[in-house]
């Protein structure tokens, strides 16, 4: 009996264990929500992130699938992400139309001076919904009686402004590509009140290949036809469910190369942890004080020294960035600003550089530069358009969705103009 007491033990223990380390793939479904009569007439969006899909990719290295698919319908030359051309605050501004500085997502790590906390891309932050401002697509539509779902985008793991989309999976990567496919399938194939209209659908892969191998390794080249067979695949899927569905593809940002051999050495004054907080990428290094009279006497310094990159002030930040004091509406820019001069960044903790970065000013650099291609039966066909700012991705979802803006963003209905039918304007 001992001895069968304690294989019950250990057993459920083992058990346990596996369960703590697998990773969560299971469904958050809200059962109480339906699409309104009124809501179930609108038109279907599945909004696609790829990732760092710089926007010459789709031709640089052959998505033949994308390339064909944009043919039906409409592509920009480029899109020009908002400042800082990283993952977090661009993904959000997408889906807010807001800039980053305005959302509060100013970087993928940052220090907020009302809750005294880091908040952390990576950590338990992300599901927090006080980091987050705007209403973003999914918690807009939901508030109109409209329901969403959501295979990972930034900030839907979050009850911002305690809304959550209907359908939800916590991220990670271990979900094979055919049964994320599959899900959406399912959720298209809902009774119409139960139907989600708008969906939001991310790729990795492209940025995990760009940062480690760099934009034109193989590696990354084999990551963009696998993204372009996925998307077909989908397409092809979606297809048959009879459903007239609209397809979105943009990227957050672009990848350059990185100069992995002179790193930036980081000044000494920066790394004074009793004098500042630190929210270091390497791309970008905001430094928040701990006492306001150390600011000025620091700044100098820094400016004084500074070789391959630019230091400003908080209210002293160029206004085209957006990024300044003036537009920090959430308290969350560094007192100091370090933006270093691609190709070059800091490496204040002295890893090993990968050849891809980005997060660099996409005013300067074109590498940062994203992608954007829309098909479907709301949208024009065979259109090219230039480059137009990713602020404006909101508003034009917001109107193909048929839904009506809450609150005051900073893009416009330019795009909407192009690239939507007549009906939709």
């Amino acid at each position: 009996m001992m001895k069968l007491l304690t294989f019950v033990i250990l057993s459920f223990l083992a058990v346990s264990t596996v369960s703590a380390q697998s990773p969560d793939t299971v469904q958050r479904v809200d059962m109480q929500r339906q699409n309104t009569k009124a809501q179930q007439q609108k038109p279907y969006v599945i909004l696609i992130s790829i990732d760092g899909f710089r926007y010459d990719y789709m031709q640089r290295h052959h998505a033949e699938h994308l390339q064909q698919l944009s043919k039906s319908g409409v592509r920009a030359t480029e899109m020009i992400p908002s400042f800082p051309s990283l993952t977090f605050p661009n993904h959000y501004t997408l889906v807010t139309g807001l800039y980053p500085a305005h959302h509060g997502l100013v970087q993928n790590q940052f220090w907020d001076r009302n809750f005294k906390e880091r908040y952390y891309y990576k950590g338990k932050t992300t599901t927090e919904g006080k980091w987050y401002g705007g209403t973003p697509l999914w918690v807009l539509a939901e508030k109109q009686h409209m329901l969403s779902s959501s295979f990972y985008w930034v900030g839907s793991e979050a009850p911002i402004q305690g809304v959550y989309p209907t359908y939800y999976y916590k991220y990670n990567e271990s979900i094979p590509i055919h049964e994320r496919i599959g899900a959406v399938v399912n959720w298209l194939k809902q009774p119409a009140e139960r139907r989600p209209h708008l969906i939001t659908f991310y790729f990795p892969e492209v940025d995990h290949e760009g940062h480690h191998h760099g934009p034109d390794s193989k590696e990354n080249v084999a990551a963009i036809h696998f993204v372009d067979s996925a998307i077909n695949e989908l397409n092809k899927a979606v297809e048959k469910t009879g459903l007239k569905v609209n397809f979105v593809v943009v990227s957050d940002h672009g990848m350059g190369y990185d100069d992995t051999v002179n790193a930036l050495p980081t000044p000494a004054v920066a790394t004074d942890t009793t004098k500042f907080i630190r929210a270091d990428e390497g791309v970008l290094i905001h430094l928040y004080a701990k006492d306001q009279s150390d600011v000025k006497p620091a700044y100098d310094q820094i400016k004084a020294e500074a070789k391959g990159y630019e230091v400003y002030l908080r209210d002293s930040v160029p206004a085209y960035l957006h990024y300044g004091a003036k537009d920090d509406w959430h308290n969350h820019i560094g007192d100091i600003i370090l933006i270093p001069e691609w190709p070059r960044t800091f490496n204040t903790n002295h890893r090993k550089i990968d050849p891809g970065a980005h997060g660099f000013d996409p005013y300067k650099v074109r590498d940062m530069h994203a992608t954007f291609l829309a098909w479907g039966p709301n949208f024009k066909k065979n259109l090219v358009i230039p480059a137009f700012q990713n602020i404006d991705i909101y508003p034009m979802i917001v109107r193909l969705l048929g839904l009506k803006l809450e609150d005051k963003i900073d893009g416009t209905d330019e795009l909407a103009r192009k690239v939507l039918l007549k009906k939709n304007n």
